[in-house]
């Protein structure tokens, strides 16, 4: 038998565009920055949150942009004993789907609470913020995670008193 040699070349896959996020998910990571939450009006006058760029039901193109609460109500939840790498905690938590006030459609996020004993369907939860990101003249705190513009900003929701 020869040796053989081996020939190599590299290969590079990537892609040089960038994407944009649209007016409408746009609207709503822009309000996550900033520390609110937003939804679009479906054409059935529903609001739906997080915002969809065309209606679930129609297909028409959505575009106003609604203001919502970020409070509201469990309509239902799981509980997650043994969290898993990805997860928003290293502790048991539950997720939930939350329908904000003034919306009409629930959200998937996390709950902070100790014990699956402490949810329950109807529950009032409330968001918990990540600090907003300080001014250029402001200190920045090392390790802190700020808004930025990502679902993350909020970093779960808890029972609305312990806000």
């Amino acid at each position: 038998m020869s040796d053989v040699e081996v020939m190599i070349a590299p290969n590079v896959i990537e892609y040089p565009f960038r994407r944009t996020t649209g007016p409408v998910i746009g609207a709503f990571f822009t309000a996550l920055r900033e520390g609110f939450v937003v939804g679009v009006r479906g054409s059935d006058g529903r609001v739906i949150v997080p915002p969809a760029e065309y209606d679930p039901v129609t297909a028409e193109e959505l575009t106003e942009i609604v203001e919502v609460g970020d409070a509201g109500e469990v309509v239902s939840w799981a509980w997650v004993a043994e969290s898993l790498d990805g997860h928003p905690f290293d502790r048991p938590f539950a997720f939930a789907l939350v329908k904000l006030d003034g919306a009409d459609t629930p959200m998937l996020h996390a709950v902070d609470v100790a014990a699956a004993e402490q949810m329950r369907t109807g529950m009032r939860v409330a968001a918990r913020w990540r600090p907003a990101r300080p001014g250029a003249d402001d200190e920045v705190a090392e390790g802190v995670r700020y808004r930025e513009g990502h679902i993350a900003d909020i970093e779960c929701f808890v029972p609305e008193g312990d806000r």
